[in-house]
């Protein structure tokens, strides 16, 4: 594995980091690798269609549909 050093970082930011990382368990170290994973890592994206759906449409992403009302469902026929 490979290792790096980060120079010039802010107090600030180191702070927040290490607060960061004891809110969520861990060392400083584990939590930078964590972010980096995710910054740049390669996610799994789930492709079913309601997650592709789901991603282009909805409050979240600016459209918000009003839903019609429903009739009462109808008698199923009789086969008698």
């Amino acid at each position: 594995m490979a290792s790096i050093t980060i120079r010039n970082l802010d107090d600030d930011i180191r702070t927040r980091l290490r607060v960061r990382a004891a809110g969520n368990g861990h060392s400083m170290e584990e939590e930078v690798r964590q972010i980096l994973r995710k910054a740049v890592g390669r996610a799994e994206r789930s492709r079913d269609l309601t997650s592709i759906i789901r991603s282009h449409f909805g409050p979240e992403n600016g459209v918000d549909l009003e839903l019609p009302e429903r009739d009462p469902a109808r008698e199923p026929p009789s086969f008698v």
